[in-house]
């Protein structure tokens, strides 16, 4: 009888899903929880993936004529009640500041004075406060459009707190425009969706459903919010990023009017959008294994790690050598126009722990060179998307010219395996009945991995949505684009359908 395999990470993930994420994400050594309720400390290598996704993205906002701002972390209260809906949207989720100043009371405690004369909201978003600014700037038609994002954190009161997916505190970006027309701000809208969905798909490997939200669903204030939606390997939605068209409410809410071509006062047309470090936390979820976290070669912090084997301390001084020569030769290669980001772990640990501490860092490829393979003239390699104990050797002349290519499979097969994934548990939903069976886990106490996208017809009844939410915990991440516009019956009510539209669980 076989022994059951070992693996890093415990719980599996079958076993327990929300803790298996925890433990991945300490064992790749990314984030902690800090001292402050709900708020994390993002560790190097977390944060070395938050800086590619930026740098990255940035690239990519820039390329579609953006620029790069900054506004307030403190928003006047007076700003966010102008706009009814959004206000009602963020209202239990904002932390509020309320005084300047400390003071020893008679029991040597500090207390806070100076009340402000009015609340300060710490930003949990910024449409109020920008479209302020852009008050100010916009005077004409000829000062649209205007294009700028900003790099920022946010603060948004979370009562049930997880790492990377739900923190009180946490980074974004958000992009903020003004345009002169409506279909300007729609074609924008749609534009940086796009932008989205190609960065998920070539960088973080992760296939996305693109659509647009229920009403119910949208951002508080838009007219339209469009989404990018991720299945994750519990089967479950991650809402990865979203892009609204504000039509003109907030440019009402905030006065922002030009001067039109035609000499009348006119309204501008706005969108927002965004991402967050939740990106990192669905990026785990998607790929990583009972081994611990496995990352796409285009955020990897380190893409190649080289680890030398050491057996003898008189060996040391010429397999370093060797390692670091090949180092030089990888990083000189490139992988998407960017030389490849390589490391010698030189620390003096066994070969056996650096292995498995890249192994759980989730690094594309670990090379080996020891005492054997520098007889031999070989090194021995390890890929991050297949078992830690298959390898394979290669000559060590040329394998430097072969690692572009190598990160290229990793990356296409990582992708190809989620995209998979998320087609084998996408179902296609024809009645109440199986809609409900589907989403029923089958142990009620401890629920197993269960559910995942269904597609089915609905009426675009709130109350059918509400009652789906209330019976399930399920609710409509995606009404997909014009692919999925099939009429046909609605499986709750019986009614006319305009086409299916995605629903699941989710984060």
């Amino acid at each position: 009888m076989s022994k059951p395999a070992t693996n890093a990470i415990s719980p599996r993930r079958e076993e327990d899903f929300p803790e298996w994420y925890q433990a991945v994400v300490t064992a790749a050594d990314m984030a902690e929880n800090s001292e402050v309720r709900g708020c994390m400390v993002i560790k190097p290598w977390g944060y070395g993936i938050w800086e590619l996704m930026q740098g990255q993205l940035d690239r990519m906002f820039k390329a579609t004529g953006h620029k790069n701002a900054y506004f307030p972390l403190f928003i006047p209260l007076s700003y966010l009640e102008k706009e009814a809906e959004h206000v009602a949207g963020f209202a239990k989720e904002c932390a509020v500041v309320t005084h300047h100043r400390l003071e020893v009371n008679a029991e040597g405690k500090l207390v806070p004075t100076g009340a402000l004369t009015e609340p300060l909201v710490v930003r949990p978003t910024s449409e109020t406060i920008i479209g302020a600014a852009y008050a100010r700037w916009v005077q004409s038609y000829r000062d649209l459009p205007v294009l700028l994002n900003q790099w920022a954190n946010v603060v948004r009161w979370e009562l049930r707190p997880r790492i990377f997916l739900r923190t009180t505190e946490f980074l974004w970006q958000e992009g903020h425009t003004a345009h002169e027309t409506e279909q300007e701000a729609l074609h924008e809208t749609r534009r940086m969706l796009d932008v989205y969905e190609t960065f998920a798909r070539d960088y973080l490997a992760i296939p996305v459903v693109t659509g647009r939200k229920s009403a119910s669903e949208r951002f508080p204030g838009a007219v339209d919010t469009l989404c990018i939606e991720a299945m994750v390997q519990d089967r479950k939605a991650v809402q990865a990023g979203t892009s609204h068209f504000l039509g003109q409410n907030f440019a009402k809410a905030s006065g922002i009017q030009y001067l039109s071509r035609a000499g009348k006062q006119e309204y501008a047309w706005t969108t927002s959008w965004g991402v967050s470090t939740r990106l990192i936390g669905t990026l785990i979820m998607a790929h990583s294994d009972d081994d611990g976290l496995v990352l796409p070669p285009r955020v990897a912090p380190t893409q190649v790690v080289i680890i030398p084997i050491i057996p003898r301390d008189e060996q040391r001084k010429e397999i370093l050598k060797a390692c670091g020569a090949l180092a030089q030769q990888i990083e000189a290669e490139q992988f998407h126009k960017e030389n490849i980001r390589v490391e010698v772990d030189q620390r003096d640990i066994t070969g056996g722990n650096k292995t498995w501490e890249w192994i759980k860092k989730g690094v594309p490829v670990r090379v080996e060179i020891g005492p054997r393979d520098l007889e031999a003239g070989t090194v021995f390699v390890g890929r991050r998307d297949r078992g830690p104990k298959e390898k394979q050797s290669y000559p060590k002349d040329g394998f430097a010219a072969q690692a572009p290519a190598l990160l290229q499979s990793i990356q296409e097969g990582i992708y190809d395996r989620a995209h998979a994934f998320r087609r084998a548990h996408t179902k296609v939903i024809e009645s109440k009945e199986e809609f409900y069976a589907f989403f029923t886990p089958k142990n009620g106490e401890k629920p197993e991995i269960h559910g995942g996208f269904a597609l089915a017809h609905w009426n675009g009844s709130t109350e059918v949505e509400a009652k789906i939410k209330e019976d399930l915990k399920v609710t409509i991440r995606c009404i997909p684009f014009e692919e999925m516009l099939q009429p046909g019956s609605c499986i709750f009510t019986g009614e006319k359908s305009e086409q299916r539209v995605i629903f699941a669980k989710s984060y």
